[in-house]
């Protein structure tokens, strides 16, 4: 989050972010946010409160922002298929991994316990199955013989704070959309994530 607000200040990044929003009423985001100077507010759903109803009293307070875009930094509730419907194709999530591979919890254990040669993480668009909406634009990093859990989580954040801003600044210059159940990137439909480094994403940052 603080990563996507820092860019954000950066004129040619060409976004702004509105409000940070969460269910967690002591994250550590809201706090952040505050010292940014940034708009943050805690919807705290009650205990028992079914899942879409709480996803209709966070989308009310999204809603009076009337925001472009929605983007998940650290969000860990699974979204109700009526809020997602509500802001289809305007929601992008980053997740600790190389998509399709290790979607779900605890990624740099698994990824270690796999003896993966590679991690990294992708942008995705939020669509009902959790970490499966198309992938936009992903980051790799080499898995170290002596990583461990930390090393890596450090590392593949590193990388997440170059690729989210840019996907952000991607849609919010008219770039980037979703149609067809896919990512769509300059007008071309994406048959896989953009690595980043690859010219395409070099051109655009």
């Amino acid at each position: 989050m603080r990563a996507l607000v820092e860019s954000s200040r950066d004129a040619a990044m060409g976004y702004e972010v509105a409000a940070v929003l969460s269910d967690q009423p002591a994250a550590p985001g809201l706090r952040s946010a505050r010292d940014l100077g940034i708009p943050s507010q805690a919807i705290v759903p009650p205990d028992g409160v079914p899942r879409a109803e709480a996803d209709r009293d966070m989308a009310a307070a999204i809603d009076v922002y009337a925001p472009s875009l929605i983007v998940l930094a650290g969000y860990m509730r699974i979204l109700s298929a009526p809020f997602v419907a509500h802001y289809a194709g305007r929601i992008l999530n980053i997740h600790p991994s190389l998509l399709p591979k290790f979607p779900g919890l605890h990624t740099h254990r698994r990824v270690l316990d796999a003896h993966e040669p590679q991690h990294g993480a992708t942008v995705h668009f939020v669509t009902e199955r959790l970490d499966a909406g198309p992938a936009i634009i992903q980051a790799r990093i080499n898995v170290d013989p002596d990583d461990d859990e930390e090393s890596l989580a450090a590392r593949v954040q590193a990388q997440e704070h170059r690729i989210y801003p840019l996907a952000v600044r991607w849609y919010c210059e008219g770039r980037l959309r979703y149609a067809q159940e896919q990512a769509w990137l300059d007008g071309r439909a994406l048959a896989g994530p953009v690595q980043y480094g690859e010219d395409r994403a070099e051109r655009s940052r």
